[in-house]
């Protein structure tokens, strides 16, 4: 197939062709190509692109799993980025910046050398914070940031449960609890050693999920870590929140982020009304950029403070598709950043 193109000029009449990864059709993987990114127009921001994070959530929208988002049509993925202000009238040019993206076929996404973006989904990046660690943050920083501090309330002395720690999103909520004073954090994951990882990071207790357990006794080396929880991030769903609702105490606030472990759960009317459970969800994609500011930049305040640590690795636009296949294949527990023309590398 020929590259896809987004018919328009730039101030100058001129086609700004940059290369981008493409999507052509609902669960394909990326390819390399060159597309015609639309003209900069009055309200919108010309950036070139420093670093652009890979999210779980960009592989849902490429399969078409994410609801009301479903692109038949060829499309640049890719939900967030940092770049340079090349023209804007709003933002100065030289200026960094941290974008959002909603890509679809008329909309190119973050995966590109440039990308036009509206004002509105532009926020400046402060000083002294590396753009490629601003850009890892992002996304998963946000959602666990938001979904502790925001929906649930979180207190000084709160125990909390981490469903699902060995991500970028759980690694990073084991951190913001510990900032903000939890009494105890305990992680659950999979992942043996990256599960180990997150006691470095301030977990007081990991708790490894076992193939063919069943709710109850996960329930038990639950309540075994911690006799009841103020406070569950659940990035899993499925039997993990099942087991996890059991050990719940009066007055829990549950905020769910994602589901891998399943798409149902049994939720008992006793146990919710019993406890007077709040139960509530985090939609990061529906959330406008102007609700997040606050999150960010305690983030990014976080990271100049040495104060977060995430692993992150740097691959070039080149090699996003075998980075999209590992991520597809389930948590590579690190964070990828594409950044156009870089060698690939860890980020210290």
């Amino acid at each position: 197939m020929a590259d896809v193109e987004v018919a328009a000029t730039d101030s100058k009449n001129v086609p700004l062709r940059v290369r981008a990864a493409v999507i052509d059709r609902p669960g394909a993987s990326p390819r390399i190509g060159v597309v015609d990114i639309a003209e900069t127009r009055p309200g919108t921001t010309l950036v070139q692109v420093l670093g652009t994070a890979l999210n779980p959530l960009d592989i849902s929208i490429a399969v078409g799993v994410v609801p009301s988002v479903r692109h038949e049509e060829p499309y640049v993925p890719g939900i967030e980025c940092t770049g340079v202000v090349v023209e804007s009238e709003r933002f100065v040019p030289g200026e960094l910046v941290y974008a959002e993206r909603h890509p679809s076929p008329a909309s190119p996404g973050c995966f590109a050398g440039h990308v036009v973006v509206s004002d509105g989904d532009l926020i400046g990046l402060p000083g002294g914070v590396d753009p490629v660690q601003a850009v890892a943050v992002g996304n998963s920083g946000v959602a666990a940031f938001m979904s502790l501090v925001e929906l649930a309330a979180l207190r000084n002395g709160d125990s909390v449960l981490i469903l699902g720690a060995t991500g970028a999103v759980g690694k990073l909520a084991v951190q913001i609890a510990r900032e903000h004073g939890a009494g105890n954090i305990v992680a659950v994951g999979r992942d043996a050693e990256a599960l180990a990882q997150t006691l470095e990071l301030g977990a007081h207790t990991a708790v490894e999920l076992r193939p063919g357990e069943s709710g109850e006794e996960l329930s038990d080396r639950l309540r075994a870590a911690a006799p009841s929880f103020d406070v569950v991030l659940d990035g899993l769903f499925g039997m993990p929140l099942e087991a996890a609702l059991r050990v719940c105490g009066p007055g829990a606030r549950v905020v769910n982020v994602g589901n891998p472990a399943g798409s149902q759960i049994t939720l008992l009317a006793g146990l919710l009304r019993g406890r007077e459970l709040t139960v509530r969800a985090f939609a990061g994609y529906k959330t406008p950029l102007s609700r997040k500011h606050a999150a960010l930049q305690w983030l990014w305040a976080a990271l100049a403070d040495g104060l977060l640590r995430l692993d992150v690795r740097v691959r070039p636009l080149d090699e996003l598709p075998a980075a999209w296949a590992e991520q597809h294949q389930g948590s590579p527990h690190v964070k990828t950043v594409i950044v156009p023309g870089a060698s690939p590398g860890p980020v210290p």
